[in-house]
């Protein structure tokens, strides 16, 4: 057939009603209070009777749950129940050890982070509240932890450029696309990221990706502390750790046919 005949074949019947729960869903991600179907209408860009309609929905499935008092929305049991099996699923129960180690090797906070859009989210750690078990959600451009998963970005995964506007956290952020883009090449040439103050004053970061057998970064591992605990001459010392932390959880976390040579 002729490339200009060729049609694109519709979406499933039912996809667009699927994209927008999956997206109702994301705008509980800041572990904010409860919102109400006005919010989720004004999160989503939707008319409220829409989002009122996908949020009943969530909730006979049980991933929301509705206050009978105040008719408002929080995440359910379903997202409580499906989150703790893909933590023990992927092994990240495992990684609290060799973290704990790292830390008291190091002296620093020893944190492990998938990425989640334009976010960097750590999943084990010290920065782990242990009152709920939630974890940091930062910036890519901004943190260690999100310099490596855009330099060795996963499958599907978008580039840079589609992070938008780079919100300057400190005179220090890297807020210029061209300057990013530069740093990331610094950082895949080094095998390794460093935030020195981008994210918060006298905030110091080291990270190194946990990486797969196609060279994409499944994880990043990154030790925090103050500039002045995390010295320049301390640097490679605790480089040098993170590394043989993450071929550890590169053991411990992927498949034996997924894991680097």
């Amino acid at each position: 057939m002729p490339e200009a005949a060729k049609v694109t074949a519709p979406p499933p019947a039912g996809a667009q009603a699927v994209h927008r729960a999956l997206n109702l869903l994301h705008c509980f991600h800041d572990n904010g209070p409860d919102l109400s179907a006005s919010d989720l209408a004004r999160r989503m860009g939707l008319s409220v009777s829409t989002a009122h309609r996908l949020a009943r929905t969530l909730v006979s499935t049980g991933f929301l749950e509705q206050d009978a008092h105040t008719a408002r929305y929080r995440l359910g049991p379903t997202v409580a129940e499906l989150g703790r099996l893909s933590f023990h699923q992927r092994g990240l129960h495992l990684a609290g050890p060799e973290l704990d180690l790292l830390a008291r090797r190091t002296g620093a906070t020893a944190d492990l982070a998938i990425r989640s859009g334009p976010h960097a989210v750590i999943l084990v750690g010290g920065s782990v509240r242990p009152e709920d078990g939630l974890g940091l959600r930062r910036p890519l451009h901004s943190t260690a932890l999100g310099k490596v998963l855009l330099a060795w970005p996963g499958p599907g995964d978008p580039g840079p450029a589609a992070l938008g506007p780079l919100t300057a956290f400190t005179g220090r952020t890297i807020t210029d696309p061209d300057a990013l883009e530069a740093e990331l090449a610094k950082v895949r040439e080094s095998g390794h990221a460093l935030n020195d103050g981008e994210s918060a004053a006298g905030v110091r970061t080291l990270a190194v990706p946990v990486l797969d057998g196609e060279g994409r970064a499944r994880f990043a591992l990154a030790v925090r502390s103050t500039a002045a605990r995390l010295t320049a001459d301390r640097l490679p010392d605790a480089l040098a750790r993170a590394k043989a932390c993450a071929a550890a959880l590169a053991v411990l976390l992927l498949p034996p046919d997924q894991r680097g040579a």
